[in-house]
Protein backbone atom coordinates (compact mmCIF):
# COMPACT_ATOMS: atom_id res chain seq x y z
CA UNK A 1 0.00 0.00 0.00
CA UNK A 2 1.46 3.41 -0.95
CA UNK A 3 2.01 5.93 1.82
CA UNK A 4 0.19 8.60 -0.21
CA UNK A 5 -2.27 7.92 -3.03
CA UNK A 6 -3.84 10.81 -4.92
CA UNK A 7 -6.66 10.08 -7.36
CA UNK A 8 -8.27 12.50 -9.83
CA UNK A 9 -7.57 15.48 -7.60
CA UNK A 10 -8.98 18.82 -8.75
CA UNK A 11 -8.93 22.17 -6.98
CA UNK A 12 -10.83 25.19 -8.27
CA UNK A 13 -10.69 28.58 -6.58
CA UNK A 14 -13.53 31.06 -6.85
CA UNK A 15 -17.16 31.73 -5.97
CA UNK A 16 -18.70 28.95 -8.11
CA UNK A 17 -16.30 26.00 -8.13
CA UNK A 18 -18.92 23.39 -9.06
CA UNK A 19 -19.99 25.45 -12.08
CA UNK A 20 -16.33 25.77 -13.11
CA UNK A 21 -15.89 22.04 -12.57
CA UNK A 22 -18.68 21.28 -15.04
CA UNK A 23 -17.04 23.65 -17.54
CA UNK A 24 -13.73 21.87 -17.05
CA UNK A 25 -15.39 18.49 -17.69
CA UNK A 26 -16.86 19.88 -20.91
CA UNK A 27 -13.39 20.82 -22.16
CA UNK A 28 -13.64 24.56 -21.59
CA UNK A 29 -10.19 26.19 -21.45
CA UNK A 30 -8.67 27.44 -18.22
CA UNK A 31 -8.67 30.96 -19.64
CA UNK A 32 -12.42 30.85 -20.29
CA UNK A 33 -13.01 29.48 -16.79
CA UNK A 34 -11.02 32.40 -15.36
CA UNK A 35 -13.40 34.74 -17.16
CA UNK A 36 -16.16 33.46 -14.87
CA UNK A 37 -14.23 34.57 -11.77
CA UNK A 38 -12.95 31.05 -10.99
CA UNK A 39 -9.47 29.61 -11.44
CA UNK A 40 -8.24 26.04 -11.93
CA UNK A 41 -5.46 25.31 -9.46
CA UNK A 42 -4.97 21.63 -10.32
CA UNK A 43 -6.97 19.37 -12.62
CA UNK A 44 -7.39 15.58 -12.48
CA UNK A 45 -4.05 14.86 -10.79
CA UNK A 46 -3.22 11.27 -9.82
CA UNK A 47 0.00 9.81 -8.42
CA UNK A 48 1.38 7.67 -5.59
CA UNK A 49 4.23 8.09 -3.12
CA UNK A 50 5.77 4.99 -1.57
CA UNK A 51 6.88 4.88 2.05
CA UNK A 52 10.41 6.24 2.40
CA UNK A 53 10.38 7.81 -1.05
CA UNK A 54 11.46 11.36 -1.87
CA UNK A 55 9.12 12.59 -4.59
CA UNK A 56 9.85 15.93 -6.24
CA UNK A 57 6.98 17.89 -7.80
CA UNK A 58 8.30 20.52 -10.17
CA UNK A 59 7.05 23.03 -12.70
CA UNK A 60 7.09 26.70 -13.56
CA UNK A 61 5.18 29.35 -11.61
CA UNK A 62 1.46 28.77 -12.01
CA UNK A 63 1.82 25.07 -12.80
CA UNK A 64 -0.16 24.06 -9.71
CA UNK A 65 2.59 22.48 -7.63
CA UNK A 66 2.06 24.62 -4.50
CA UNK A 67 -1.70 24.19 -4.74
CA UNK A 68 -1.13 20.45 -4.87
CA UNK A 69 1.08 20.24 -1.78
CA UNK A 70 -1.41 22.33 0.21
CA UNK A 71 -4.11 19.85 -0.73
CA UNK A 72 -2.02 17.02 0.72
CA UNK A 73 -2.46 18.39 4.25
CA UNK A 74 -5.85 19.91 3.51
CA UNK A 75 -4.74 23.55 3.82
CA UNK A 76 -6.55 23.62 0.47
CA UNK A 77 -9.83 21.70 0.38
CA UNK A 78 -10.03 19.73 -2.89
CA UNK A 79 -13.00 20.38 -5.16
CA UNK A 80 -12.99 16.77 -6.32
CA UNK A 81 -10.91 13.66 -5.94
CA UNK A 82 -9.36 11.72 -3.06
CA UNK A 83 -6.15 11.73 -1.02
CA UNK A 84 -5.39 8.49 0.78
CA UNK A 85 -2.72 8.48 3.50
CA UNK A 86 -2.01 5.04 4.92
CA UNK A 87 -5.20 3.90 3.22
CA UNK A 88 -7.51 6.55 4.74
CA UNK A 89 -9.18 9.19 2.58
CA UNK A 90 -8.33 12.46 4.33
CA UNK A 91 -10.75 14.43 2.14
CA UNK A 92 -13.45 12.95 4.39
CA UNK A 93 -11.78 14.02 7.64
CA UNK A 94 -13.53 16.42 10.00
CA UNK A 95 -11.76 19.29 11.77
CA UNK A 96 -10.52 17.23 14.72
CA UNK A 97 -9.15 14.50 12.48
CA UNK A 98 -7.35 17.09 10.35
CA UNK A 99 -5.76 18.69 13.40
CA UNK A 100 -4.51 15.29 14.55
CA UNK A 101 -3.18 14.55 11.03
CA UNK A 102 -1.21 17.81 10.90
CA UNK A 103 0.13 17.47 14.42
CA UNK A 104 1.27 13.85 14.28
CA UNK A 105 1.53 12.47 10.76
CA UNK A 106 2.39 15.36 8.41
CA UNK A 107 4.88 18.18 8.90
CA UNK A 108 5.47 21.07 6.51
CA UNK A 109 8.60 23.09 5.77
CA UNK A 110 7.95 26.41 4.04
CA UNK A 111 10.03 28.55 1.69
CA UNK A 112 10.14 31.33 4.26
CA UNK A 113 11.40 30.08 7.57
CA UNK A 114 8.38 31.19 9.64
CA UNK A 115 10.40 31.30 12.86
CA UNK A 116 9.27 33.19 15.93
CA UNK A 117 11.87 35.95 16.43
CA UNK A 118 11.29 36.16 20.19
CA UNK A 119 11.80 32.41 20.76
CA UNK A 120 15.14 30.63 21.02
CA UNK A 121 16.23 28.13 18.39
CA UNK A 122 15.29 25.26 20.70
CA UNK A 123 11.86 26.73 21.42
CA UNK A 124 11.24 27.23 17.70
CA UNK A 125 12.25 23.63 17.01
CA UNK A 126 9.95 22.43 19.82
CA UNK A 127 6.91 24.45 18.70
CA UNK A 128 5.10 21.56 17.03
CA UNK A 129 5.54 19.44 20.14
CA UNK A 130 4.21 22.30 22.26
CA UNK A 131 1.06 22.37 20.13
CA UNK A 132 0.70 18.64 20.74
CA UNK A 133 0.83 19.22 24.49
CA UNK A 134 4.06 17.29 24.99
CA UNK A 135 5.75 17.71 28.38
CA UNK A 136 8.29 20.56 28.38
CA UNK A 137 11.27 18.37 29.28
CA UNK A 138 10.43 15.80 26.60
CA UNK A 139 9.87 18.38 23.88
CA UNK A 140 13.17 20.08 24.67
CA UNK A 141 14.99 16.74 24.45
CA UNK A 142 13.37 15.98 21.09
CA UNK A 143 14.08 19.50 19.83
CA UNK A 144 17.77 19.24 20.78
CA UNK A 145 17.94 15.84 19.08
CA UNK A 146 16.41 17.29 15.90
CA UNK A 147 18.78 20.27 15.95
CA UNK A 148 21.73 17.89 16.15
CA UNK A 149 20.37 15.98 13.15
CA UNK A 150 20.43 19.14 11.00
CA UNK A 151 23.86 20.26 12.18
CA UNK A 152 22.86 22.88 14.76
CA UNK A 153 24.25 21.30 17.90
CA UNK A 154 25.07 24.02 20.43
CA UNK A 155 22.82 26.67 18.86
CA UNK A 156 19.73 25.85 20.94
CA UNK A 157 20.00 29.04 23.05
CA UNK A 158 20.46 31.42 20.11
CA UNK A 159 17.75 33.54 18.50
CA UNK A 160 16.80 33.54 14.81
CA UNK A 161 18.40 36.93 14.08
CA UNK A 162 21.75 35.49 15.17
CA UNK A 163 21.61 32.79 12.47
CA UNK A 164 22.35 32.87 8.75
CA UNK A 165 19.58 32.13 6.25
CA UNK A 166 20.75 28.56 5.82
CA UNK A 167 20.84 28.01 9.57
CA UNK A 168 17.33 29.44 9.93
CA UNK A 169 16.08 27.00 7.31
CA UNK A 170 17.74 24.20 9.26
CA UNK A 171 15.71 25.27 12.31
CA UNK A 172 12.54 25.03 10.19
CA UNK A 173 13.57 21.53 9.13
CA UNK A 174 14.39 20.59 12.73
CA UNK A 175 10.92 21.74 13.82
CA UNK A 176 9.40 19.36 11.28
CA UNK A 177 11.68 16.49 12.34
CA UNK A 178 11.13 17.02 16.08
CA UNK A 179 7.51 15.89 15.95
CA UNK A 180 8.66 12.60 14.34
CA UNK A 181 5.92 12.69 11.70
CA UNK A 182 5.92 10.12 8.91
CA UNK A 183 5.55 12.61 6.06
CA UNK A 184 7.42 15.83 5.26
CA UNK A 185 5.93 18.33 2.82
CA UNK A 186 8.53 20.84 1.63
CA UNK A 187 7.28 23.80 -0.43
CA UNK A 188 10.18 25.52 -2.24
CA UNK A 189 12.05 24.99 1.04
CA UNK A 190 15.47 26.04 -0.26
CA UNK A 191 14.62 28.55 -2.98
CA UNK A 192 15.17 31.62 -0.76
CA UNK A 193 18.74 30.57 0.04
CA UNK A 194 21.98 31.62 -1.63
CA UNK A 195 23.22 29.07 -4.22
CA UNK A 196 26.06 27.66 -2.09
CA UNK A 197 23.90 27.38 1.03
CA UNK A 198 21.14 25.86 -1.05
CA UNK A 199 23.48 23.17 -2.34
CA UNK A 200 24.58 22.40 1.21
CA UNK A 201 20.95 22.04 2.30
CA UNK A 202 20.24 19.71 -0.61
CA UNK A 203 23.13 17.48 0.43
CA UNK A 204 21.96 17.66 4.03
CA UNK A 205 18.45 16.56 3.06
CA UNK A 206 19.77 13.63 1.01
CA UNK A 207 21.94 12.57 3.96
CA UNK A 208 19.02 12.86 6.39
CA UNK A 209 16.78 10.89 4.09
CA UNK A 210 19.28 8.04 3.87
CA UNK A 211 19.29 7.81 7.67
CA UNK A 212 15.63 8.49 8.52
CA UNK A 213 13.71 7.15 5.49
CA UNK A 214 10.92 9.72 5.75
CA UNK A 215 8.27 10.00 3.06
CA UNK A 216 8.97 13.41 1.48
CA UNK A 217 7.11 15.46 -1.13
CA UNK A 218 9.39 18.29 -2.22
CA UNK A 219 8.19 21.20 -4.38
CA UNK A 220 10.61 23.08 -6.63
CA UNK A 221 10.80 24.98 -9.90
CA UNK A 222 14.49 24.11 -10.31
CA UNK A 223 15.35 21.10 -12.48
CA UNK A 224 18.87 20.72 -11.05
CA UNK A 225 17.39 20.56 -7.56
CA UNK A 226 14.81 18.01 -8.67
CA UNK A 227 17.50 15.82 -10.23
CA UNK A 228 19.70 16.12 -7.14
CA UNK A 229 16.96 15.14 -4.69
CA UNK A 230 14.26 13.08 -6.31
CA UNK A 231 13.80 9.32 -6.32
CA UNK A 232 11.04 10.21 -8.77
CA UNK A 233 9.91 13.47 -10.35
CA UNK A 234 6.37 14.64 -11.15
CA UNK A 235 6.46 17.42 -13.75
CA UNK A 236 3.43 19.74 -13.85
CA UNK A 237 2.06 22.25 -16.36
CA UNK A 238 -1.24 24.19 -16.28
CA UNK A 239 -2.48 22.29 -13.24
CA UNK A 240 -1.90 18.81 -14.63
CA UNK A 241 0.87 16.21 -14.70
CA UNK A 242 2.74 16.05 -18.02
CA UNK A 243 5.22 13.33 -17.01
CA UNK A 244 6.35 11.37 -13.98
CA UNK A 245 9.20 8.95 -13.50
CA UNK A 246 12.77 8.62 -12.32
CA UNK A 247 15.19 11.39 -13.28
CA UNK A 248 16.72 9.09 -15.91
CA UNK A 249 13.28 8.22 -17.34
CA UNK A 250 12.49 11.89 -17.85
CA UNK A 251 15.90 12.80 -19.24
CA UNK A 252 16.11 9.87 -21.64
CA UNK A 253 12.46 9.75 -22.70
CA UNK A 254 10.82 13.20 -22.44
CA UNK A 255 7.09 12.83 -23.05
CA UNK A 256 6.57 16.12 -24.88
CA UNK A 257 8.28 19.17 -26.36
CA UNK A 258 7.57 20.96 -23.07
CA UNK A 259 9.56 18.36 -21.14
CA UNK A 260 12.33 18.40 -23.75
CA UNK A 261 12.78 22.13 -23.21
CA UNK A 262 13.13 21.51 -19.48
CA UNK A 263 15.92 18.98 -19.87
CA UNK A 264 17.81 20.12 -22.97
CA UNK A 265 20.73 21.76 -21.14
CA UNK A 266 21.29 19.13 -18.43
CA UNK A 267 24.81 17.77 -17.99
CA UNK A 268 24.06 14.08 -18.51
CA UNK A 269 27.27 12.93 -16.79
CA UNK A 270 25.90 14.36 -13.53
CA UNK A 271 22.45 12.83 -13.97
CA UNK A 272 22.82 9.44 -15.64
CA UNK A 273 23.74 6.81 -13.10
CA UNK A 274 25.67 3.58 -13.01
CA UNK A 275 22.37 1.74 -13.35
CA UNK A 276 22.09 2.94 -16.97
CA UNK A 277 25.49 1.57 -18.07
CA UNK A 278 26.06 -1.46 -15.84
CA UNK A 279 26.19 -4.89 -17.44
CA UNK A 280 26.47 -8.33 -15.83
CA UNK A 281 29.80 -9.80 -14.83
CA UNK A 282 29.30 -12.92 -16.94
CA UNK A 283 32.41 -14.67 -15.63
CA UNK A 284 34.01 -14.29 -12.21
CA UNK A 285 36.79 -15.98 -10.30
CA UNK A 286 36.68 -17.70 -6.91
CA UNK A 287 39.45 -17.81 -4.29
CA UNK A 288 39.88 -21.55 -4.76
CA UNK A 289 40.35 -21.26 -8.55
CA UNK A 290 43.81 -22.07 -9.87
CA UNK A 291 45.72 -19.57 -12.01
CA UNK A 292 45.20 -21.65 -15.17
CA UNK A 293 41.44 -21.72 -14.54
CA UNK A 294 41.49 -17.96 -14.17
CA UNK A 295 43.50 -17.54 -17.38
CA UNK A 296 41.03 -19.77 -19.22
CA UNK A 297 38.12 -17.62 -18.02
CA UNK A 298 39.92 -14.45 -19.08
CA UNK A 299 40.67 -15.91 -22.50
CA UNK A 300 37.04 -16.97 -23.03
CA UNK A 301 35.78 -13.43 -22.40
CA UNK A 302 38.85 -11.53 -23.65
CA UNK A 303 39.32 -9.97 -20.20
CA UNK A 304 42.59 -8.46 -19.00
CA UNK A 305 41.51 -8.90 -15.36
CA UNK A 306 38.89 -10.91 -13.52
CA UNK A 307 36.69 -9.97 -10.57
CA UNK A 308 36.95 -12.43 -7.69
CA UNK A 309 34.03 -13.20 -5.39
CA UNK A 310 33.03 -15.58 -2.66
CA UNK A 311 30.31 -18.10 -3.47
CA UNK A 312 27.68 -15.70 -2.14
CA UNK A 313 29.01 -13.08 -4.60
CA UNK A 314 30.63 -10.89 -1.96
CA UNK A 315 33.36 -9.08 -3.85
CA UNK A 316 36.94 -9.77 -2.76
CA UNK A 317 38.75 -7.80 -5.47
CA UNK A 318 40.32 -8.62 -8.82
CA UNK A 319 43.26 -10.47 -10.32
CA UNK A 320 45.11 -9.13 -13.35
CA UNK A 321 46.34 -11.09 -16.36
CA UNK A 322 50.01 -10.49 -15.48
CA UNK A 323 49.54 -11.74 -11.91
CA UNK A 324 47.69 -14.86 -13.10
CA UNK A 325 50.39 -15.67 -15.67
CA UNK A 326 53.17 -15.30 -13.09
CA UNK A 327 51.24 -17.48 -10.62
CA UNK A 328 50.81 -20.20 -13.26
CA UNK A 329 54.54 -20.15 -14.02
CA UNK A 330 55.31 -20.39 -10.31
CA UNK A 331 53.06 -23.44 -9.96
CA UNK A 332 50.52 -21.79 -7.61
CA UNK A 333 47.51 -24.02 -6.99
CA UNK A 334 44.94 -21.33 -6.05
CA UNK A 335 44.65 -17.58 -6.52
CA UNK A 336 43.77 -17.00 -2.86
CA UNK A 337 46.19 -14.35 -1.60
CA UNK A 338 46.81 -12.92 -5.09
CA UNK A 339 43.64 -10.85 -5.27
CA UNK A 340 44.16 -7.09 -5.50
CA UNK A 341 41.86 -4.66 -3.67
CA UNK A 342 39.60 -3.01 -6.23
CA UNK A 343 37.66 0.29 -6.18
CA UNK A 344 33.88 -0.12 -6.25
CA UNK A 345 30.86 2.01 -7.09
CA UNK A 346 27.20 1.98 -6.06
CA UNK A 347 24.27 1.39 -8.39
CA UNK A 348 22.91 4.94 -8.17
CA UNK A 349 26.21 6.84 -8.37
CA UNK A 350 26.29 9.52 -11.12
CA UNK A 351 28.50 8.83 -14.13
CA UNK A 352 30.66 11.86 -13.33
CA UNK A 353 31.98 10.00 -10.29
CA UNK A 354 32.61 6.88 -12.39
CA UNK A 355 34.62 8.90 -14.93
CA UNK A 356 36.88 10.16 -12.15
CA UNK A 357 37.54 6.62 -10.87
CA UNK A 358 38.10 5.12 -14.34
CA UNK A 359 40.70 7.80 -15.00
CA UNK A 360 42.81 6.10 -12.31
CA UNK A 361 41.56 2.51 -12.72
CA UNK A 362 41.62 1.23 -16.32
CA UNK A 363 39.94 -2.13 -15.62
CA UNK A 364 36.24 -2.92 -15.33
CA UNK A 365 34.79 -1.23 -12.26
CA UNK A 366 32.66 -3.50 -10.04
CA UNK A 367 29.21 -2.34 -8.93
CA UNK A 368 28.25 -3.53 -5.44
CA UNK A 369 25.29 -3.21 -3.09
CA UNK A 370 25.41 -2.03 0.53
CA UNK A 371 26.48 -5.50 1.68
CA UNK A 372 29.41 -5.56 -0.76
CA UNK A 373 27.82 -8.13 -3.08
CA UNK A 374 28.64 -7.88 -6.77
CA UNK A 375 25.77 -6.62 -8.95
CA UNK A 376 27.64 -6.11 -12.22
CA UNK A 377 30.38 -3.98 -13.69
CA UNK A 378 31.00 -0.78 -15.60
CA UNK A 379 33.61 -0.28 -18.31
CA UNK A 380 35.18 2.88 -19.65
CA UNK A 381 33.80 2.08 -23.11
CA UNK A 382 30.28 1.70 -21.71
CA UNK A 383 30.38 5.08 -19.97
CA UNK A 384 31.78 6.88 -23.02
CA UNK A 385 29.18 5.23 -25.25
CA UNK A 386 26.28 6.28 -23.00
CA UNK A 387 27.45 9.88 -22.85
CA UNK A 388 28.11 9.94 -26.61
CA UNK A 389 24.55 8.76 -27.34
CA UNK A 390 23.10 11.43 -25.04
CA UNK A 391 25.22 14.17 -26.59
CA UNK A 392 24.42 13.09 -30.15
CA UNK A 393 20.69 13.15 -29.32
CA UNK A 394 21.03 16.67 -27.95
CA UNK A 395 22.99 17.75 -31.03
CA UNK A 396 20.33 16.26 -33.32
CA UNK A 397 17.57 18.06 -31.41
CA UNK A 398 19.51 21.33 -31.61
CA UNK A 399 20.09 20.87 -35.34
CA UNK A 400 16.42 20.12 -35.88
CA UNK A 401 15.43 23.24 -33.93
CA UNK A 402 17.92 25.35 -35.88
CA UNK A 403 16.64 23.97 -39.16
CA UNK A 404 13.07 24.83 -38.20
CA UNK A 405 14.16 28.33 -37.21
CA UNK A 406 16.08 28.81 -40.48
CA UNK A 407 13.09 27.68 -42.55
CA UNK A 408 10.76 30.00 -40.66
CA UNK A 409 13.17 32.92 -41.14
CA UNK A 410 13.51 32.23 -44.86
CA UNK A 411 9.74 32.32 -45.32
Amino acid sequence: MPKIKVEHLTKIFGPRPQHALRMLDQGVSHADIRATGNAVGIADVSFEVQEGELLVVMGLSGSGKSTLIRCLNRLNTPTRGSIHIDGEDITRYDREQLLALRRRKISMVFQHFALFPYRTVADNAAYGLEIQGVDEKVRREQAIEALELVGLKGWDGAYPHQLSGGMQQRVGLARALAVKSDILLMDEAFSALDPLIRRDMQHELVSLQQRMKKTIVFITHDLDEALQLGDRIVLMKDGGIVQSGTPEDILNNPASAYVERFVEHVDMSRVLTVRSVMHPARVVGYPQDGPRTVLHKMNEENYSSLLVVRRDYTLLGSISLDVAVEAARAGKRVIDGLVEETPTIGLDAPLISVINILAEWPQALPVVDEAGKLLGMVTRAGVISALAVSNSSEDADAASSNGTLERSEST
